[in-house]
Parts: C-alpha cells; structure tokens; sequence
C-alpha cells in the first residue's frame, strides 16, 4: 500500500481506520524565527528566493486552536485534558500554546490509528522537546517511553561567545510492549580504520588472508556440567561446546592451540561480529550540506540514511509507515526503498509534487500513486478556497500550468499570484503570462481592472485572472479592454478569466505553446533575460515561531519555480498531494 495524500492531516488522520498503522515517524514544524512556511529558492543567484506561507495564522491562538482544546477537555480528557489545561494556565494564549494544542490533537489521532504493538517517534529541537514528551506521556502513556534520541544534525560553531552551539535535534521514541524493535539494526559495522584501540588491541592478530581476529575462551563458566567435561588436544575442561561441535570447529581452522599442552581457544574474526552498538546519541549521520545530491531544498530536510536507520530500527517488511507532515517525502523514499506500505500526507500542494517528482526519479514512475485529496470538482475547490485559501493559490496556479509562483502574503503580492514563460519567436525575448488567483465568492470588475492594470506596470504579453465562479458579464467586458497579446502566436486575448467551475466543465483559457520547453525561462520582473535555465525545484520549509501572541505576515521575497505545462492535469513534478 502506498497513498499520498493533499490536505489538512488532521482530517485526513480521522478518515484512517483505527489500529491500522505499525509505525509513526512525525517531523512537525518547530524553530522558527518566522512560522510554519514553504520557501522555493530561485536556481539563479540574481533571483531572490521565494517564500509563500502555507499556515499563515495556523499556530497563532485563534478560534481553531480554542475548539481543539475544547475537544481535548470534553473528548479526549484523561491526563492528556490534564497536561493541555496546565500548560494553558503557564503559556496562556501564545503562539507555543497554539502548537501544543493543535499537535496535541494529531497525536491523539496518530494513537488511535496505530496498532497496539505500533510505535511513534517524534523528531524535534529542544525549543519544545519538553513540552511534547508531556503530551506524549499523557497520551500514549509515560511507561510506552522508550528513548530520548538525539542526532547530532550539524557541527556548528556558532554563538560560543554567549553559549553553547545548538546543534542537535531530539526524536522521542513510544512503543507498546510488543512494538517491533530489530535488534541486529542497533549495530554499526565494525570499520578497520575507524576501529577504537580498544577494539583494535583486542583484534590485533591477522590471519593469511588479511583479517583480523582475536583468541578468546572456550572454558565453560559453570564448573559442574559433566556432559561437558572432556579432554580435547590434551586438556580435560568443562567446555562451552559438545565434543562434536568442537571437533567441527577445529576442522574448520576456528579452534587453536598456540603450543602443545595449552588450553585451546576460539579463533573469533572482528567482521563476524555484530558491530558498534548503537547508544542513544547518533552523530555518525551528517547533515545535508548544500552540495548534497539527495538535497531539495528544506533546511529541516533530513537525511535518507536517518529515516532508513529509524525504519530499520522498528518496522519489518509488511509494517505500515506513517507519516503526517512528510514535506519532502523523506520518510516515503525510505519506506518505498525498504519495500514498507506507507502513508505520506502534506498540507502544501508544492510538498506533494516534490515527493511525486522524488519518487518517480528514485523507483520509476509507475511506482508513484496517484496523490489523493487534490481537488477533482469544484465542491473539493470550494472547500479548499475556504479553509486554506493560500494552498488554494498554489493548487489554482498548477491547474493552469503555473509554478513559478509569486508569495500569497496579503497585501504585498503587488498584483502577481503567479508568472509562466512561453517562446515568443525567434530572437524575441520569451513571453510573460501573469497570475492572480481570487479564491472567495465577492469577485468584482473593479479587481479585473486592478489587474489589467498590473499587466500594464509589468510589461507583461499576457494575464489570466483565476476565480471560482463563472465570471459576470462586466468582469467580461472589463477584460476584453486588456485588447489582444503582443505574441507571435496569433490573436489571442491579453487578459483571460479562467473559472474554476467552468475549468470542471471543460472549458480551457486559450494559452501560447510551451509544451516543447522541458522548463520555463527564469527572469526578473524589471530584467528579462532570454536564456533558459534548467534548474531543479527547490523546497524549503521554515519552522516555527514561538515569540508569544500573533506574529507579523512574513516580509516578501520573489518565489521562482520551475514553469510548465500540465499534461492532463499532471505537472512535471507529478500530480498529487501530502504536510511537512
């Protein structure tokens, strides 16, 4: 089983059936200065990166976050209710206590959807590391703990003159009694030049063939065991093995006596043993660095030999594997490789096709699903307008072929949701099409106008205007005094209104061809540039801020991502749906 899924993982978590999942790996937001955002960074160093907030207002205390500890009080209770009224009484209504609550009820949902011999763990800072081993303690029970993980994510030098780096996350490990914990996993291959002078005293001997062993006893510590009792090459012991496995193991060169009369002992090759064990403080696995193959742009991207160690650690073949904010499917690639069923949801329709796009690079097309949760009709774009109107941008723009989107920060987009290069004929710069997405219901002529006006002060060939409901009779009229685009591709109108509902009955804006560009031409507004870059889509996801009370809107910075048409609804990311 592998299902992607778009959406808020909360209700996407309540649709899931109880006790289906094995395993839980959950890397929520955390550590912002900022909150919880998506950043795209521009592959051109003369392009600002671009920074669009996908739960803008999400984890300050609002109406949502009061309804979901009204939940916990009245539904859940039980020491959980105990623990959120507490912290409630110390944190009041800050921006910490908002991210408590709203984990608090995704934790719930993630206990009742795993197996009873299910395990969870939970990757985050110190910043609320504490405050989350209390919400899992109240719900998944204090004695279901079973580590403190903490990887060493980099060896950074920085603030030694005030304290000490941070430099380390923790991952909170819970397990039932009967949870799935492979023990041959928790070794770390002996390497030769890496080996500890202890270990390499004790394998100091070299036999002909190059490998190192040491000699060790075969005197069994009980003194009365008759069946035991024999002589062998002279000495009469009470020795660990039968006579016949003693035999056997002399044959095979594993039993050695360095001279007659001495005891014999057992030949033991440091690379038949299990290994290094591993403790609860992992630094062996670096960081992504900035020149990492595997690396797509999240600064809290972590890497794939961390989550395939985890996955090794407590699942097996036919385990289920959850994760609720897989951002840029780390914890996806991992399951897939390691042949695990696996669940993947985000709440960033950017995250969904930047796993499909992973995927489909790493195992082949045909082994990615098909994302649920993206909108299908115009109900499922309606709903998505209206709970998270900043996805629906995004979702609008992909739909129409647009992914080099502008940031949705209200109030400073200056008019442009998102922008699309198209060849505009031989040594003519490329094209510019315009984007502005108008997700609510009160859509007027006056705000086609505005845009006509922003196509006009960007010098841009082309616009569409992208709202839910069909358009009226004077927004058509206001658009068709944009006049016709200054493309070589014939008359076509410079100012478009695509309708979502229309977009569902078939009906399609009349757009220049670009299908024969594997990417888009990157430029700046004020600086067009005519060559085409092929750069590869960068994701980042910035975590969160706990500064109490309501933190300000993100300051604006150009997003850029790679530009191309859909094919039948598809992207060159893929098509689909998954939360960081």
């Amino acid at each position: 089983m592998r299902r992607l899924y778009f959406g808020d993982n909360l209700e996407i978590l309540r649709d899931v059936s109880a006790h289906s999942v094995d395993f839980v790996y959950l890397d929520p937001p955390f550590n912002s200065q900022a909150r919880y955002n998506v950043l795209f960074k521009s592959p051109k160093e003369d392009v600002a990166s671009a920074q669009a907030s996908a739960f803008v207002d999400f984890w300050s205390w609002g109406v949502e976050s009061e309804l979901a500890y009204h939940d916990l009080l009245t539904k859940v209770g039980g020491p959980t209710g105990v623990f959120v009224q507490a912290l409630r009484s110390a944190l009041g209504e800050s921006d910490m206590m908002a991210y408590l609550v709203m984990m608090a009820v995704r934790l719930h949902e993630l206990r009742r959807v795993l197996k009873p011999s299910g395990g969870l763990m939970l990757h985050c800072d110190p910043t609320a590391s504490h405050y989350l081993k209390i919400l899992l303690d109240g719900i998944f029970g204090a004695v279901h703990f079973k580590n403190e993980i903490i990887w060493q994510r980099s060896m950074s030098k920085s603030l030694m003159k005030r304290r000490l780096p941070s430099n380390h996350d923790v991952i909170l490990y819970y397990a039932g009694p009967e949870g799935v914990w492979n023990e041959r996993r928790a070794f770390m291959p002996y390497q030769q030049d890496l080996l500890s002078a202890k270990t390499a005293e004790k394998y100091s001997s070299i036999d002909g063939e190059g490998r190192q062993f040491q000699l060790t006893s075969l005197i069994n510590p009980a003194a009365d065991r008759p069946n035991l009792t024999y002589e062998f090459l002279g000495v009469t012991r009470v020795w660990r093995w039968t006579r016949e496995r003693m035999q056997e193991a002399y044959e095979a060169g594993l039993v050695v006596q360095t001279a007659p009369g001495r005891v014999p002992r057992l030949k033991r090759y440091l690379d038949e043993q299990r290994g290094v064990a591993l403790s609860d403080v992992w630094p062996d696995i670096p960081p992504l660095n900035s020149q990492a193959r595997e690396r797509l742009g999240y600064p809290t991207q972590k890497p794939l030999a961390l989550l395939t160690r985890i996955l090794e650690l407590t699942t097996t073949a036919d385990s289920t594997v959850l994760d609720p904010f897989c951002g840029c499917g780390t914890t996806v690639h991992a399951a897939e490789a390691l042949g695990r069923n696996w669940i993947g949801i985000d709440v960033s329709i950017h995250a969904v096709h930047v796993i499909e796009r992973r995927l489909a690079e790493a195992f082949g097309q045909a082994r990615v699903p098909r994302a649920e949760g993206i909108p299908a009709d115009y109900d499922a774009a309606e709903r998505l307008a209206r709970t998270l109107p900043f996805q629906f941008q995004w979702w609008a723009n992909y739909l129409v072929g647009v992914h080099r989107l502008h940031e949705v920060k209200r109030g400073a987009d200056r008019g442009i949701d998102g922008e699309l290069f198209f060849p505009n004929g031989p040594g003519r710069p490329y094209g510019r099409l315009l984007t502005y997405v108008k997700g609510g219901k009160v859509v007027t002529p006056a705000m086609v106008r505005e845009f006509r006006g922003v196509l006009e002060r960007e010098g841009a060939e082309m616009g569409l205007f992208i709202c839910l409901d069909p358009p009226s009779a004077a927004m058509v009229r206001e658009a068709a005094t944009a006049g016709l685009a200054g493309t070589v591709h014939g008359k076509i109108p410079r100012l478009q209104i695509v309708s979502i509902s229309d977009w569902f009955r078939g009906q399609r804006p009349q757009l220049p061809p670009t299908e024969h560009l594997p990417y888009a031409a990157f430029s700046t507004p004020v600086k067009r540039s005519q060559k085409t870059y092929k750069p590869d889509p960068i994701q980042r996801e910035l975590p969160l801020s706990f500064v109490g009370g309501k933190t300000s809107a993100v300051a604006h910075l150009n997003p850029v991502m790679v530009a191309r048409d859909l094919d039948g609804g598809r992207s060159e990311d893929g098509a689909g749906a998954a939360s960081a």
